[in-house]
């Protein structure tokens, strides 16, 4: 399978290019995978049921999100690193500086090998541009 992109137009907005309009790729979903699709295929690869995986994942989200509070990072072995990180204005210096700086905090996914790997198999496929034409504008019939 590839992965289906479209074009997007885009001003640059720094560097030499700055002002100009540019034509870049943006990726274009073909639909969702559900967390009961996800758990049906984990089911169909192990001896576990769908509801069971259900209920780690459940447990997993609830874990990660006590552990990442707690500063540490969470590490799921091949799959990879979750951590949180912050972002803050910037203090005249050391001794103003204070938790009222911090703007949002941001959890950062950090892929495993495998994952990793998938970025470099990856086929690419042009989405056909829509094209209006006066059938599209045209009332659907109901069933």
């Amino acid at each position: 399978m590839a992965v289906r992109f479209r074009t997007v137009q885009r001003e640059v907005r720094a560097g030499k290019d700055a002002g100009k309009v540019k034509t870049y790729a943006m990726a274009k979903a073909t639909g969702y995978c559900t967390l009961e699709k996800l758990c049906d295929l984990i089911s169909a690869r192990c001896a576990m049921s769908s509801a069971d995986v259900k209920a780690i994942l459940d447990s997993l989200n609830w874990v990660m999100s006590l552990e990442l509070r707690s500063g540490n990072i969470v590490q799921l072995g091949e799959f990879g690193n979750f951590r949180l990180s912050i972002r803050s204005r910037g203090a005249e210096s050391k001794e103003v500086f204070n938790t009222s700086y911090i703007k949002n905090a941001h959890i950062v996914f950090s892929p495993g090998a495998n994952l990793r790997k998938t970025k470099s198999g990856v086929n690419f496929e042009q989405e056909e541009p829509y094209v209006e034409t006066e059938e599209s504008h045209k009332p659907q019939a109901e069933n």
